[in-house]
């Protein structure tokens, strides 16, 4: 596969603020996520360019310090100054802990993004690849990709967290129950013809396999590839590019 000689990843970058917001709405879409809506008038000229972008989520962890975890910004509108975030509710944490409890009127504070890189939509293929942690990028790439695209995800999952992927795309979707399991289908892949990009998120050692699979078997160009470790074992507030 040779990389394109016209389409090119954007990097922008965005004046970093901090937002004060409140929560509008909560709803629970999957067994261990839920959607949160918050507003502010602050929203009005809030930016996020790419599915991938990520806000700093901060809230009080209880012993005067702030916690600090990255999350997608899963949909906004600055019409009405709302943004949703959704909430992986594994494990405990002072976030997923917050997430858990989280009510319309409840506070929180929330910083950038920082920057953007954006990613073409007219690639003749996408391949998307990650477990929980990365279904709210997935799901919001999948909603802005056109009709005329062809994607392929991978995620892993337990079943009760397998959300709605629904793209107006030619959609291939595989649901497997751990990363061993993913890094197995996307090595038993064949990739479509053309050009295309390869997208991942999840665990550091996860996301390490999967970007030597994509480059050494699969022959993915460096620059048609973004492979991101969103969390990693026993370390809180990872967040690494590994491409």
């Amino acid at each position: 596969m040779e990389a394109s000689k016209h389409r090119a990843v954007q990097r922008v970058r965005h004046e970093l603020r901090r937002r004060e917001v409140v929560v509008t709405e909560v709803t629970q879409v999957g067994a261990n996520f839920v959607s949160v809506t918050f507003r502010d008038d602050s929203l009005a000229d809030f930016v996020s360019l790419s599915f991938d972008d990520h806000v700093k989520f901060m809230i009080p962890d209880g012993s005067g310090e702030l916690a600090r975890r990255d999350y997608t910004p899963r949909r906004y509108d600055t019409q009405s100054r709302e943004l949703t975030i959704e909430f992986a509710l594994h494990g405990e944490g002072a976030a997923s802990d917050w997430a858990r409890r989280a009510r319309p009127g409840d506070s929180a504070t929330i910083g950038g993004p920082r920057g953007s890189m954006i990613i073409p939509l007219d690639y003749d293929w996408h391949l998307l690849v990650g477990d929980a942690t990365a279904l709210p990028a997935i799901r919001r790439r999948l909603e802005e990709l056109p009709a005329s695209a062809q994607v392929i995800v991978v995620a892993a999952a337990a079943e009760g967290d397998h959300l709605e992927l629904a793209s107006p795309a030619k959609l291939q979707q595989y649901w497997v129950a751990d990363e061993d399991e993913l890094i197995a289908v996307v090595r038993a892949l064949a990739l479509p013809a053309g050009e295309g990009f390869a997208w991942g998120a999840g665990e550091a050692g996860a996301m390490r396999r999967l970007r030597d699979v994509l480059g050494a078997e699969k022959a993915v160009p460096k620059e048609a590839m973004r492979v991101s470790a969103y969390w990693k074992k026993g370390v809180a507030d990872h967040h690494e590019n590994l491409d």
